[in-house]
């Protein structure tokens, strides 16, 4: 790093409570990696490109559980699942765990005026049906009123009737209302950045997207940005032969769209036919698109109200989602596919030059018609990202939390990523690991496998993943006392991703155990889990 750029931002690396930001925070749902700025070939998304060209990228970002409510709860409060003990939807933090500061509230607590749109907590029991307003939020959180057609029978079929469908590409004029959820959450998003432009205090403004989540209710035309002739199958479509069953995720959401249950897929392995996998694929890309298309209205709104200089802006997903890889259509597992996720933070000054000639930093681009943008672009995890804006933001960063941290409201279970901004990742760094874990009922796939209710999880795979490997225990778990019986293995994956990227090679049972010892940045309770594992 040069001197010069030094004493240009050593304010934002030192002294970043002098600096007041505004921070836009987007979150999408069910976003995997496929995005162009993270090397995919085959989707089309020049907004969210754009943002990454002028942005901290960070290429080995992790959520801590790969579904909606306990990934949010654990990224919002920068605590573990095993800290919010929310593995399912159906608690409430506050009231089970600990009453634990958010990071909107975090904000709002130091005179940010703070707003919710869409799907940014989880909405329902996991959020106590008001999207934690208002701890988190200045006003109540806005939900889009036409979501509440999104799981009915409004996707027109090849029998020209109405179904509720997996694939479900749509006539935007013909819907109910004439709309979609992401449409209106973008149109009130950019309300409230308007109506915010001119105040003195400064806004967090969080936008939860509800794509590329299924059902793949879309405009019609972005699937024609993926011409099915051109789609190929996941290149490793097969259940792995040495995945352990209590691994597996039966995917049950989707099989209960009508377009899928006439398929008789067999439970709980399948496959899927192929040409409706193509289909399936045609459609998540397109599903991004439509997202990206989303966004690019969203940031290109900061710079038609002269906001991109003062506003911190942050792109993420709760988590990833299974493209038929290892022969799954959902999250709900602890494979890169369903963990990784995009994280890319926006801040001006730092990640991009202040535009003091009123250019547009941010140029919104028409997908359908200009589908390219080419820009030259360390393990993480998601429980970094509150600690991380808050610095950016011109606040402190929380401090780190005790070993054992119930009654602590306010500490982080992550990392100040501030230190690494404008590092490019040239290599690997042996030490730097990331961690996941899911809850079983059972050590074989049943209904229930995908997400079980805290009361009948009966085993929790634990997942560590480093640049080498990706090493995962699944053990003994008392959902009344949430306790991990460390002795109680019920099976264990190991994957050397030199060899075997896409996790498919399972030699756990081949391999000598002792040589995973060096763990000591794993979560304290997590070390010890392991450590005595190996020991």
């Amino acid at each position: 790093v040069s001197c010069s750029w030094v004493f240009t931002h050593w304010h934002l690396l030192f002294l970043g409570d002098e600096v007041t930001r505004n921070v836009l925070f987007i979150i999408a749902d069910d976003l995997r990696t496929s995005l162009g700025c993270y090397g995919d070939s085959v989707v089309k998304s020049p907004n969210i490109d754009q943002l990454a060209s002028k942005s901290q990228v960070f290429l080995n970002a992790y959520a801590q559980q790969a579904v909606c409510a306990p990934s949010r709860t654990s990224m919002l409060t920068s605590r573990r699942p095993d800290t919010t003990r929310l593995y399912d939807f159906n608690s409430y933090w506050r009231v089970h765990s600990g009453n634990y500061t958010t990071l909107p509230q975090y904000f709002k607590d130091r005179g940010y005026f703070t707003m919710s749109v869409g799907k940014v907590f989880h909405p329902g029991i996991a959020s106590n049906y008001t999207d934690d307003y208002p701890y988190s939020w200045s006003t109540p959180a806005y939900h889009p009123p036409s979501f509440r057609y999104e799981k009915k029978k409004v996707c027109k079929g090849e029998d020209g009737k109405l179904h509720a469908n997996l694939l479900c590409a749509v006539d935007v004029a013909e819907q109910p209302g004439g709309t979609l959820p992401d449409l209106e959450s973008t149109d009130k998003a950019v309300q409230l950045l308007k109506s915010r432009a001119n105040k003195d205090d400064p806004f967090f403004l969080a936008v939860g997207f509800h794509k590329p989540h299924i059902p793949f209710r879309i405009p019609q035309e972005y699937l024609s940005l993926y011409p099915i002739e051109q789609m190929t199958l996941a290149p490793d479509p097969d259940v792995p032969k040495r995945l352990p069953p209590v691994a597996y995720n039966p995917w049950v959401d989707v099989r209960k769209r009508d377009d899928v249950q006439k398929l008789n897929i067999s439970f709980p392995y399948g496959p899927v036919p192929e040409d409706f996998q193509l289909r399936i694929r045609q459609y998540y890309y397109a599903a991004v698109s439509y997202m990206d298309a989303q966004v690019g209205r969203l940031v290109s709104a900061l710079d038609d109200l002269g906001l991109t200089n003062t506003t911190v802006v942050v792109f993420t997903s709760d988590h990833g989602w299974s493209l038929g890889e290892h022969g799954d259509w959902a999250k709900y597992s602890n494979f890169d596919v369903t963990t990784r996720v995009p994280l890319i933070f926006y801040v001006p000054g730092l990640t991009a030059q202040y535009d003091w000639l009123g250019e547009s930093t941010f140029p919104f681009i028409d997908v359908l018609t200009q589908s390219e943008y080419h820009f030259k672009c360390k393990l993480v995890e998601l429980v970094d990202v509150f600690p991380t804006v808050s610095h950016m933001a011109g606040l402190r960063a929380p401090k780190p939390c005790a070993d054992v941290s119930f009654q602590e409201e306010l500490c982080t279970e992550g990392h100040n990523l501030a230190y690494t901004f404008q590092h490019v990742e040239t290599g690997k760094n042996e030490e730097a690991v990331s961690f996941s874990q899911y809850p079983r009922p059972a050590d074989t796939p049943q209904m229930n496998s995908d997400l079980p209710d805290l009361k009948d999880i009966k085993v929790m795979g634990y997942s560590v993943r480093s640049w080498d490997y990706r090493y995962t225990l699944w053990l003994g778990f008392n959902p009344k006392t949430f306790q991990v019986n460390v002795s109680d293995v019920h099976a264990g994956e190991l994957y050397v991703l030199a060899d075997d990227p896409t996790e498919d090679n399972n030699v756990y049972s081949d391999f000598d155990h002792s040589v995973m010892k060096n763990m000591a940045s794993l979560p304290p309770v997590m070390y010890s889990v392991f450590l005595f594992y190996l020991n």
